[in-house]
């Protein structure tokens, strides 16, 4: 049974609401690819050591794990727009801050505050998505946030190039402060967007859900379904309750949420937290962090000198991730979670061996080697673009969809603490472990980790693709097959 016609994929007003939600992870992606740059400035400016470069990387992350937790909660509490407000001030106050900047303290602090906002906008941006959209389209729309990340690095990336022509005390700081207006901007226009249905339901507002979710899908048909089934999954209220509003007896803010996640799961919800917190710690573990921060030392390693040639390298590494996330965002929901993760990693393994081989000839030849320096460029690009093809968007897809209702806004914040605990640790010690390991050796490191993961993905990873996020647990029970992969149903279109 077709709900929709073959030619619309997604409902247009579904797809202006994730678009401005994904304006957050935007400004995340800028923070990430302007710090790659400006930390050559505040280096030149402050005189930092490599330690303290580290952590002025790193801190962020450290920071947006307790963001991202804080986060869970409040959303349950407050909903999911408000969260993204909150973020977006969060940040705003933060990009002020590093703006400002007089000293290494207040950038430290100016970092800590953006960390934050950071782990509430990595949390509620694809958990918002997810719930806005419907299963046929949910892949490409929820993967719209990390494409955001990836068009904000590459704006990073092209302010340092511009930017970082003007005065050394001017240059940076801009670079750093700028991202506080579509900051503002962000935290008054989620305003006027509207709240998720599901969470609407869990609160009582029947009729607010439903006039939200007769925007956000193609009928009235498709809208009526969603609606049964969204109040099924949430358990608490008649499937034909007619009423507007309907006065709970206990409001689901969130209460004993981490007892049914932690202490006494299903084995369901134990697969499902395995499976989020495994692909968000791969995520990272495999070294995109080590490239996205640090391409400017890791092109000048490879010959790459001239510091404008450096930065104009590493704008290539911003284009190609967008380039790869946009094909990514198509294919989702064609080809299925699954296979492009799979197909993704086995790529990642592949461009980190040859990474790792060029930078080692590189390092212990006592002559420049053009072959190598394409090489270890061509490996990089090529790295990015395998990780972007699979591994990028798949993590924040799969982990917003697989969770019940009522341990979605939670579940969601353990995988991302994970996610930022590895992003801050790769951030922090890369230096150290390729002054350890060498250059080279470092990228073997990421090559074996990717090695892991790729059994992981296949073990432990079902398919998700077309399943309705009421359907999830079924999908996580033992008597479904791991490698199931999702076929039509009634229920696939909605």
């Amino acid at each position: 049974m077709e709900i929709r016609g073959e030619k619309e994929q997604f409902n247009k007003y579904a797809f202006a609401c994730v678009l401005v939600a994904s304006m957050i992870s935007i400004i995340f992606g800028y923070d990430t690819g302007v710090m790659s740059g400006a930390m050559i400035f505040i280096k030149e400016e402050f005189g930092t050591s490599d330690t303290r470069q580290e952590i002025l990387a790193g801190i962020l992350n450290l920071c947006a794990l307790v963001g991202s937790l804080a986060a869970g909660r409040a959303c349950d509490y407050f909903g999911r727009r408000y969260t993204i407000s909150v973020a977006s001030f969060l940040f705003m106050t933060g990009s002020i801050l590093m703006g400002y900047g007089p000293n290494y303290a207040i950038l430290i602090l100016g970092r800590c505050v953006a960390g934050i906002g950071v782990g509430f906008a990595l949390m509620i941006a694809p958990v918002y998505s997810a719930e806005i959209s419907s299963a046929k389209s949910r892949g490409f729309l929820a993967s719209l946030p990390e494409l955001g990340i990836g068009i904000g690095i590459l704006l990073g990336y092209v302010a340092n190039y511009f930017l970082g022509k003007l005065s050394l005390k001017v240059g940076w700081r801009l670079m750093l402060g700028i991202a506080a207006v579509p900051s503002l901007v962000l935290a008054l226009g989620i305003l006027v967007m509207p709240e998720s249905p599901r969470w609407l339901v869990v609160q009582g507002h029947l009729g607010k859900a439903k006039k939200v979710l007769l925007k956000v899908s193609n009928t009235e048909q498709e809208a009526e379904l969603r609606f049964k089934e969204i109040k099924i999954a949430a358990g608490i209220i008649d499937e034909n309750c007619p009423e507007e509003t309907v006065k709970l007896a206990q409001k689901n803010n969130g209460e004993g949420v981490w007892k049914e996640l932690l202490v006494r799961p299903s084995s369901s919800v134990r697969w499902m937290l395995i499976a989020a917190v495994g692909v968000h710690f791969f995520q990272h573990a495999t070294g995109i962090e080590a490239v996205m921060l640090y391409s400017p030392r890791i092109f000048k390693k490879a010959g790459v000198t001239s510091k404008d040639k450096l930065l104009l390298t590493t704008i290539g590494v911003g284009v190609t991730k967008i380039i790869f996330s946009t094909i990514a965002t198509f294919f989702l929901d064609r080809v299925g979670r699954r296979r492009l993760l799979l197909s993704s990693t086995g790529g990642m393994v592949c461009s980190l061996a040859v990474l790792g081989f060029s930078l080692t000839m590189v390092q212990i030849s006592q002559e420049k080697l053009l072959w190598a320096l394409t090489l270890s460029i061509v490996a990089t690009y090529s790295f990015v673009a395998s990780f972007n093809m699979g591994l990028g968007p798949v993590t924040w897809v799969y982990s917003s969809e697989i969770f019940p209702l009522k341990l979605r806004a939670q579940g969601v914040s353990i995988g991302v603490a994970v996610n930022r605990v590895m992003n801050a640790a790769i951030a922090m010690s890369f230096i150290s472990i390729y002054k350890t390991l060498t250059i080279g050796g470092a990228f073997f490191m990421f090559a074996g980790i990717s090695i892991l993961a790729l059994f992981f993905f296949y073990f432990f990873l079902p398919e998700t693709k077309g399943k309705a996020l009421e359907e999830m647990e079924m999908v996580f029970s033992k008597n479904y097959s791991r490698n199931v992969s999702a076929e039509t149903d009634l229920r696939q279109n909605v």
